[in-house]
């Protein structure tokens, strides 16, 4: 098995990533952003629980356990994990492929992951996520930046995110935003990387 495609198993954690095939733009305005994340419930809120996110103009990270591997149908036919992405991707690729009249695969195959497997590197991660879009030079202050979740974990509106569990994991709110407030170097993160390889 290829690096970065291991089998994605119950109950764990994993650091999931994806950009466009040769690094295209995945986002080409607002709508599109609501609509991915719209498709990505449709799709996967049966098999994840979703902790952390970021979505950028041509890729994104997502921080989630998975609940299932598989389900049955309300006909009797298995639905895996694997194929709830691959339906994800694939709407999703119809959605902007007719919107731009374009052709093609536009996301890289396969998407990559990796288990996330302390506690540290669990909250290195989510900084990490929520710090990408500085780290790319799309905003000066990642925590104003309006596609990820920094700012909706710290929001009381009920959502499906998982924001207790990772406020928990940084003890509360204060020492969440103390955390993401702190000048770390992204150097220090490398080993977080998935980009590259």
């Amino acid at each position: 098995m290829k690096k970065n495609q291991q089998d994605l198993e119950k109950d764990k954690f994993y650091h999931i990533y994806n950009r466009g095939n040769n690094s295209c733009l995945l986002f080409y305005n607002e709508k599109n952003y609501e609509f991915f994340l719209r498709r990505f419930d449709m799709y996967l809120s049966d098999f994840v629980d979703v902790y952390a996110y970021c979505l950028l103009p041509n890729h994104f990270h997502l921080l989630i356990r998975i609940k299932e591997v598989e389900l049955v149908d309300e006909h009797g036919e298995i639905e895996t994990i694997s194929k709830a992405f691959h339906r994800l991707f694939t709407s999703y690729s119809k959605a902007i492929n007719k919107q731009e009249n374009r052709h093609g695969s536009l996301f890289e195959n396969p998407f990559k992951r990796k288990e996330i497997t302390d506690e540290t590197y669990f909250t290195n991660l989510v900084f990490y996520i929520h710090a990408n879009p500085q780290l790319h030079e799309l905003t000066t202050d990642f925590k104003t930046y309006y596609w990820s979740s920094f700012a909706r974990i710290l929001n009381d509106k009920p959502s499906k995110l998982k924001k207790e569990e990772v406020l928990d994991w940084f003890n509360d709110k204060e020492n969440y935003v103390f955390f993401h407030n702190q000048k770390m170097e992204f150097a220090e993160l490398s080993s977080l990387l998935l980009e590259d390889k």
